[in-house]
Formats: C-alpha cells, structure tokens, sequence
C-alpha cells in the first residue's frame, strides 16, 4: 500500500496536541456546567429539510448516502450537522415534553461543513456551544448573561485575549425599515459582507439587489461604521435621522448588553454596527468574536438570540446561543507553537523492567501506582536501565520507578532533575502538576 496522502480540511492532531484540545475542551465543560449548563449531544445526522430551511447553507452540507444505494434513491434525505444550534433546535421538540425550562444546554462536539479549506475553517471541526431556550418567550437578560459565561470560560484558556463584536438584528432591520428599504433582512445580509467585499462592494450590492437609492446606500454606510465600547453609541444612531419601533427596541436591548459586559467584564466587549450574522434564524442580539493578534481567522465565537428556529406550529421555543469553534483557535496555535502539551503521552510513572521474567513483578507495581489514580506504564523491554530513562525522556514521563532488586527497596527517579531516593509505593502521591500532562 503507498503512503495516504492528507485529506485537505480534516486536521488530524498528534498526541500532545490532542492532549492540549482534551485540556481545553475539559476546561470549557467545567466552566460551563459551573453556571449551570447541562451537557447535551445530538446525532451526527438530521434531515435536509431541517439543514436548509433556515439560512443559504445548501453549499456547505455534506449528503450522506449508501455506497449500495439504487439510483433512484441516491439522496438518503440525511446529512452531516454544519453546526449543532439546527439540531439542538430538533433536539429540544422532541423532547419538550421531559425537558425543564428555561433549558440551560451546552454541547461539545465535531462538525462538518463543506467549504474551501483554509487557515482556521475546515471540514470536520470541533464546537463548543451554550444556548438557554425557553418555552413561548425568553427573557432578554439571557442575552447579556451568555457574553459574559464565554468571556469567563475563554478568560481560562491560555490562548490570546478575545473581543466580542455585538450588534442587534432588530436594530439594523428597523434601521433598514426605517430607510425604506423593501427588503430589509436582503439588507442585512448584504451588509454582513463588508468584511468580505468592502463598502464599496456592499455599496454596489444593495443597489442591485433591493435597488437602494444612494441616499439609503449612505445611511446604510454610516450605520456599518458606528461601533463603541460603551452605550455611546445609540446616541451616534439615532443623530443618523431614522426612526422606527423595532430600530428603537433593538438600541434597548444593546445597550443593555454593552452596558453590563462594561461594568462585568471591561474589555470583552464592543458594539458594532456592521456585525450581521448570515444565517437567518437570529432574530436579536448577535455576536462575533475575534482573537487578537489572529483577527485573519475571523471570528471564533459566533451566535445569537432565535425566535422561531425551534417551533411545532402549537408551542415555539426561543433561544439565545454562543458556539466557540475550538478547531479554529487552537489548530492555528498549535501549528505556530504557541500552545504544547508539557509531555506527549499521559504516562507519570515508567515502571523499569529489570529482566524479561520480572514483567509480572513489575506489572503488579504499575497495577498498585494505578489504583491510587497515578497513569503508569511499563517499560516495553528489558533494556539497559539508560535506554529505559531515554524512553521516558523521549516522552515527557516525569518520573522512572526502579522496582527492588533482590530485597532491595524500589527507588522512583525524577528525570527531570536526577533526583533518586527510595520509595513507598503505596503512600507515595505526585505533584498535582505532574499527575496529568498540562497546557505549556
């Protein structure tokens, strides 16, 4: 069989990267179910009416159908989740019934999507979500408190400092109506490709495709460039001349979050204008963040409030959600270095092998080690006792026991340090640092 070549999108971690995602994944859970989210994981699959009936992400899903399958059944009707909101939103009408609301939810799974892959997006990735839903209406303090329990959780992580961009779908389709405009929500999702194709592009965008006047394509301009720290920023609104309703009670509920990330967590959060979100079913506040220094990755946790993703036509179930792609920051960190597990393996102790007939001596040992919860192998073979320290060298093990030989009491090597001295195998405890491997 020749060598496989990499399948361009799937990134496949080593070992100690694999501990550093583990590390951080375990972080964000513990944090999480600290402001009392419960852990939820859905199917990998859901039905393709379910994908593609909210938002233009027919491109992206990846169909899942049998090898065997007659032709003219070749769609299964089935594909791979591009996100876990869509299904979580499945999730809870299937289960209403035994749920308890407001549902506090987070979930920690892989993903697929299939677009063109490049630094920080690929096909199979790792998300991080949080969303409360509620039953026929959800409170709007939901959407501060979310910001502030992912400003917590990645405030953990040894990764760069984070800056979450907020926006209100109310108060850029109100402003939109306020303009005019026929088509607001065209609007909105026009604007959202500033980044991607600049003002003049946006510019050029609304007039061909909801014909806005250039007066309208200014206003539409300004408002994309108002962004603040503070709550500041209504006023900047409302002095570009357009009122309506819906415009009026999205700036409330902005400056609401603003104002509570400002006094909360200073620094996490900025309001801005131009922040959108493509997907369609966001119906309030909408947030995007970005990682300093790697702002060329885009954002890295994205979300929103949804009015009426989840509903069964009797009951609806509103919610407000954030989802960290973990992929998208770490596989970036761990290719330049920034992040490394402090040893590859979760090995603390190397049991030596003095001969091939102690094995069974020696297996006991690591059996005694491991009871007390220390991650313990034995040594692979009966080598000279240097190559055997060269073997836990090679891999981060802190610590090489050396069992007694002849009566002789065993003694446990830090080789780290070259520290050696006799041991109570079943008294002696590690440090908490070098119980498990850790982020470096």
């Amino acid at each position: 069989m020749s060598r496989p070549s990499p399948l361009s999108g799937f990134p496949e971690l080593l070992p100690a990267d694999r501990i550093v995602e583990q590390r951080v994944i375990s972080a964000l859970a513990e944090t999480f179910e600290l402001y009392g989210f419960a852990s939820v994981n859905t199917r990998a699959v859901e039905p393709l009416d379910q994908l593609l009936r909210k938002g233009e992400t027919s491109k992206e899903v990846y169909v899942l159908r049998r090898l065997q399958a007659e032709a003219e059944s070749s769609d299964s009707g089935l594909g791979l989740h591009f996100d876990l909101t869509v299904p979580f939103a499945r999730y809870v009408l299937e289960n209403a019934g035994k749920l308890q609301f407001p549902f506090r939810r987070y979930q920690i799974q892989p993903c697929w999507r299939g677009e063109r892959p490049q630094e920080g997006r690929y096909r199979e990735f790792w998300q991080a979500d949080i969303d409360v839903i509620d039953r026929d209406d959800l409170p709007g303090h939901y959407e501060v408190e979310l910001p502030l329990v992912i400003g917590d959780a990645l405030a953990k992580l040894p990764i760069p400092a984070m800056r979450m961009h907020v926006n209100n779908r109310k108060l850029s389709q109100g402003f939109f109506q306020g303009l005019g405009i026929a088509d607001p929500m065209a609007a909105v999702r026009v604007v959202d490709k500033i980044d991607k194709i600049g003002p003049s592009g946006v510019a050029d965008l609304l007039a061909e495709t909801v014909d806005a006047t250039p007066d309208q394509v200014k206003a539409c301009l300004a408002l994309a460039e108002i962004t603040s720290d503070d709550a500041s920023f209504a006023d900047r609104v409302r002095a570009l001349g357009v009122s309506d309703p819906l415009l009026d009670e999205g700036l409330s509920e902005l400056v609401d979050v603003v104002e509570a990330a400002a006094a909360d967590a200073p620094g996490l959060v900025v309001a801005d204008m131009r922040i959108a979100r493509g997907l369609d079913y966001y119906t309030g506040t909408v947030y995007e963040t970005f990682m300093s220094g790697y702002e060329r990755l885009g954002s890295v946790c994205s979300g929103g409030r949804y009015d009426n993703l989840a509903s069964d036509g009797k009951n609806r179930f509103p919610g407000v959600g954030l989802s960290i792609g973990v992929s998208r920051i770490l596989v970036p960190l761990l290719g330049e270095g920034r992040l490394a597990a402090t040893r590859q393996v979760p090995t603390c102790v190397l049991v030596a092998l003095p001969s091939a007939d102690s094995r069974r001596d020696c297996d006991a040992i690591a059996r005694r080690l491991r009871s007390r919860g220390i991650a313990t192998e034995v040594a692979p073979a009966a080598q000279k006792y240097g190559k055997q320290i060269r073997f836990a060298e090679r891999r981060g093990i802190p610590f090489v026991l050396f069992p007694g030989v002849d009566g002789a009491p065993p003694e446990l090597r830090d080789i780290r340090g070259g520290e050696q001295d006799t041991v109570d195998i079943d008294t002696w405890l590690p440090l908490e640092a070098d119980r498990r491997p850790e982020i470096a």
